[in-house]
């Protein structure tokens, strides 16, 4: 089986953001960057078909900077056999990237494209969506369980109030949830190998921006707390106030 993983290069979630002086921009000086959570289970997903099937490959792709090859490594480290870093140093918006992650896994031919749900960052769930219609693909997001037979997919999703069970035929988009298993960490011979491991570059063609960001503005500051007693006697106040002024019960 032919798996890709597409994962994104985010802001670890410890990081204090700060902005950057233009207001549509983080000041990126002082962020550690990571691969985002849920595409950890995607990598983890995918490594654990190929080696269920005993057969097949397991190729990383990320869209980004050249400073995403740490990143990558970092996969490659986990046990992904190659990796292809679509190289720009544009921010994209999710369209633009969407266009580079097709263009290249059109050219593939995977039998499964995994993504994490949502990237941790700007927290769209929408990639994997727009890269199965580019490539006329079915795609079912929020994945807990994944079975493939042949070519024959089961999947079951978290909904409100159960569980769905899906069934289809591969090729077919994927997005990774929590729930779908956990994962491993890189042994230090596998980090050594991945130094080894052969990363293709290929330069980006996004095309026009579909969204443009004209501000980035912070959250408005929290209000002061404020005591309103001491012991069961604050008990009453403490509901009328959540009642009457917070509106909250």
């Amino acid at each position: 089986m032919k798996i890709a993983v597409c994962i994104k290069r985010v802001p670890d979630t410890a990081t204090r953001l700060n902005f950057a002086s233009d207001g549509t921009s983080l000041d990126q000086s002082e962020v550690q960057w990571i691969i985002s959570p849920y595409d950890e289970f995607a990598i983890e997903e995918g490594l654990r078909l190929k080696e269920k099937s005993g057969e097949g490959s397991v190729t990383v792709i990320t869209c980004g900077p050249s400073a995403a090859t740490k990143e990558l490594r970092q996969a490659l480290g986990m046990g992904a056999d190659d990796a292809v870093h679509i190289e720009t140093e544009e921010d994209l918006d999710p369209i633009q990237t969407a266009r580079c992650l097709a263009q290249v896994l059109e050219s593939r031919g995977d039998d499964l494209v995994l993504f994490g749900r949502q990237s941790v960052d700007a927290q769209g769930a929408q990639m994997g969506s727009l890269v199965a219609s580019l490539l006329g693909r079915p795609f079912a997001n929020n994945i807990a369980k994944l079975e493939i037979d042949g070519s024959t997919v089961q999947i079951e999703r978290d909904v409100d109030g159960g569980r769905e069970t899906l069934e289809g035929t591969l090729p077919v988009v994927l997005g990774a949830d929590k729930s779908l298993n956990e994962p491993r960490y890189p042994k230090l011979k596998d980090i050594m190998k991945a130094k080894k491991k052969p990363i293709e570059t290929i330069a980006a063609a996004a095309g026009e921006k579909a969204f443009e960001t004209t501000a980035i503005t912070p959250p408005p500051p929290r209000p002061e707390g404020r005591i309103v007693g001491e012991g069961p006697e604050a008990v009453e106040e403490l509901i009328r106030l959540l009642r009457e002024e917070s509106k909250v019960i």
